[in-house]
């Protein structure tokens, strides 16, 4: 639903997470760090809250409870996202290992990895190796699906990292089998900008070596009427999720937002083709982030966007990868498979980087 923290680093920590000792010798966690957290940290918060309308960065949902909450989001009835890609995934995945050969699993956004254990089913069945480096930034769900995933593949090895997108890919180790592929899944390429669809290819691009994949799952334009209930669910699990963004703000700055005070509104833009995703205040309040020495002031009735969710054509899509605006005459992406369901709801993308 969103994405994972956009902020680009440029040196890494390495550290070994213990691990039961049956497993210890599969599993490497390592923490990315930017080296410049201490003069950028929350200045994205105060630059969003300073906008009309006020915004905030997404990247703070996925504190571990709002990691939490997000697997609980997958599960309930509305959200169709999750079950249609996974149907998808598991039907095409054997293709998935032909095509690709021998080849080393990158996630970002890993999360739960559920929906990665179709893609190391299909490698397991061909008697392939399997090498999974999966990036988050929360460690707490990244050390439990890596654990989970190594009880149940006892051939699997884990190099975790932990981190934004755009440290992860300029800090990629090199490859440890033939070939790599980059799998960008859940539609989270939705919660970009077209500008920062863009800035997200060139890093990918630069990240892979030629011959290399990468796997692309996104939302297709529908009904408004079939989009807006996955983010207003019954049970109101999305809601949850939104305004444990405030919580964690109010955990990791010093903040004072009363989560009582606000709503979960969201609601399909036609024109932009995406759902938003706000915070509606309740009433005339100033909030104060102390760490960060900054105050604000919200009207009732104000909202804060917290994400958006595009929903893509397929054919355009395709078009951007393959004529990318750095070089429009030359396919940096090959678009090798376009696979979607019965309905046309949702799309996976088997791209290939070309020289």
């Amino acid at each position: 639903m969103a994405e994972r923290s956009r902020s680009r680093g440029h040196n890494s920590a390495s550290t070994t997470v213990a691990a039961d000792p049956p497993l210890a010798s599969r599993l490497t966690l390592r923490a990315l760090q930017t080296g410049q957290a201490s003069e950028t940290d929350g200045a994205d918060v105060i630059a969003g809250l300073q906008q009309t309308p006020k915004v905030l960065p997404s990247k703070y949902f996925y504190d571990d409870r709002g990691s939490q909450l997000f697997d609980q989001i997958c599960h309930v009835p509305e959200y169709y996202l999750t079950r249609t890609e996974a149907h998808i995934l598991k039907t095409y995945a054997p293709a998935i290992a032909e095509i690709t050969g021998p080849c080393e699993l990158v996630e970002l956004g890993s999360g739960s990895a559920t929906k990665t254990r179709f893609l190391l089913d299909a490698y397991g069945d061909r008697n392939q190796p399997l090498y999974y480096r999966p990036i988050d930034v929360s460690g707490g769900a990244l050390k439990q699906s890596a654990l989970a995933l190594l009880q149940d593949y006892p051939t699997l090895s884990i190099d975790g990292l932990m981190g934004t997108y755009e440290a992860a890919l300029a800090q990629l180790p090199p490859a440890t089998l033939p070939s790599r592929m980059l799998c960008f899944l859940g539609s989270t390429l939705g919660n970009l900008s077209p500008t920062q669809c863009n800035r997200l290819f060139a890093q990918v691009r630069e990240a892979l070596q030629p011959g290399e994949f990468f796997l692309l799952g996104v939302d297709l334009q529908k009904s408004p009427q079939q989009i807006e209930p996955a983010y207003n669910d019954r049970e109101g699990v999305t809601a949850a999720f939104n305004l444990n963004l405030l919580r964690h703000l109010n955990w990791r700055f010093q903040a004072d937002f009363d989560l009582d005070q606000f709503r979960h509104h969201a609601f399909y833009n036609h024109r932009a083709h995406q759902i938003e995703m706000h915070l509606q205040s309740q009433c005339d309040q100033v909030v104060s982030l102390a760490i960060l020495e900054f105050s604000c002031l919200l009207r009732r009735g104000e909202t804060i966007r917290t994400e958006i969710s595009r929903k893509f054509d397929l054919a355009a899509l395709r078009s951007q990868l393959e004529h990318l605006p750095w070089n429009p005459d030359t396919k940096v992406f090959r678009v090798l498979e376009a696979w979607v369901d019965q309905r046309s709801w949702f799309g996976l993308l088997l791209c290939q980087i070309q020289s």
